[in-house]
């Protein structure tokens, strides 16, 4: 009689359904995983090295790059790192826009999300759906920041520049006629801050559509119910955070623990979980997507009776305004000086820590008194998570470990910074 053994199998780093390049290597019983062993470092960056040899403001733009769904989040643990060692204060108007443009980056983030997770189960349209917001959700990064992903738009000090008194129209073109242009320009013809009310008017519509393609469909509900379970206790032993940690029961949430930014000034509520598996933590997902809308439509209000400085008036930290600096010469001699040179940070170390979409995200700088970090640590959710990738999917068949590696809500550029 044939001797019964396991198989070993390779998921990915070439599949679909693995969010970036993680190679899975499977220990099968038929096709029930006994052992999951994650294989990083295909993606690999060096990230924190890479900062060591860069002033501080040169590696701003390499935050985007981390966690590439998540952009002006990264962007904002950095500069909070770089302010709590210099003792910096930002304008309170600056604040504002930091916490509208981190839940617009939540938004972002969460839409990409449920939307390649349901193609992972085998839903097709959500993801169309979904990608129909984010092309108004890029619109915002790009009308700040003249970029539609990698914005480099935070900076120490507070952010690049005020938001723009118009949004960019559609030109006439031969494919679409007049009537259609006007349309699609119907919500355009004010400020950036009236493009973004208007989006939050429009998007609880879109939410429940999501909702209707999925909460209660029974497919979706065999793919997620009960999958990947992980009790609160766990959860906490292996170190989970954000929608990993909320989806098992824990309301655990550093906006609300630990307030940065203005967050402290704004009302919105945590969901979180009962059961602990991908459906919950589906939901707790979709949930929030609706309190960042609610907390995008406060800062939006708030924006609008508030003028103010953006940014610090510090010309060593950040550049003066360009008609002073090409009529003043201290002035010019700060603005050569800062993008030649850069800034120095007093000696010392700081950690600053945020709500990412994914958990938490956390900066970890080390200074000598040098323009440049003597080290940076990253802390990224993700990588975290995907260490209980094993204990997630043992006992379960091989299409539910694409469930599991969707609900991590992996992306590897934060894995293998």
């Amino acid at each position: 009689m044939a001797e019964i053994k396991n198989y070993t199998l390779n998921f990915g780093p070439q599949h679909p359904a693995a969010h970036g390049v993680l190679r899975l290597v499977l220990e099968l019983d038929g096709e029930v995983i006994q052992r999951a062993d994650p294989h990083i470092g295909l993606l690999h960056r060096a990230t924190e090295k890479l900062a060591e040899s860069k002033t501080y403001i040169q590696s701003l733009p390499y935050m985007d790059r981390l966690d590439y769904m998540s952009m002006m989040c990264n962007e904002d643990a950095y500069c909070l790192a770089i302010e709590k060692m210099l003792g910096l204060e930002v304008p309170i108007r600056a604040k504002y826009i930091r916490v509208m443009y981190s839940e617009i980056t939540r938004m972002l983030n969460h839409l990409l999300w449920v939307g390649a997770h349901g193609l992972d189960c085998g839903a097709m349209t959500v993801m169309l759906y979904a990608f129909r917001e984010r092309e108004d959700l890029f619109d915002m990064y790009e009308a700040v920041s003249g970029a539609r992903m990698h914005a480099a738009y935070f900076r120490p000090g507070g952010v690049y520049r005020d938001l723009p008194d118009s949004m960019p129209q559609h030109q006439p073109n031969k494919v679409r006629s007049a009537k259609s242009i006007e349309e699609r320009n119907r919500n355009r013809k004010g400020s950036l801050l009236d493009f973004i009310d208007d989006f939050t008017k429009r998007f609880p519509t879109y939410l429940d559509e999501y909702h209707t393609l999925l909460t209660e469909n029974r497919i979706w509900k065999q793919r997620t119910v009960g999958i990947g379970v992980v009790t609160p206790e766990r959860a906490l032993n292996l170190g989970f955070t954000g929608p990993m940690l909320r989806g098992s029961g824990i309301a655990w949430d550093l906006r609300k623990q630990q307030p940065y930014d203005a967050y402290d000034q704004i009302e919105f509520d945590v969901p979180v979980g009962k059961t602990g598996d991908s459906y919950d933590r589906y939901l707790v997902r979709m949930e929030e997507m609706r309190q960042s809308n609610r907390i995008i439509k406060q800062c939006v209000d708030w924006l609008r009776v508030n003028p103010g400085p953006v940014i610090t008036d510090n010309h060593k930290i950040a550049p003066p305004d360009r008609e002073s600096m090409k009529t003043n010469m201290e002035e010019l001699i700060h603005h050569f000086k800062l993008f030649t040179e850069g800034f120095c940070v007093p000696e010392g170390e700081a950690y600053a820590a945020i709500e990412h979409p994914k958990g938490e995200f956390g900066i970890y700088l080390i200074s000598d008194g040098a323009n440049k970090p003597y080290r940076l640590k990253i802390r990224p959710p993700a990588f975290v998570h995907l260490a209980a990738l094993n204990e997630m999917g043992k006992g379960h068949m091989i299409a539910d470990a694409v469930a599991i590696i969707g609900t991590m809500d992996i992306v590897f550029g934060e894995v293998d910074r």
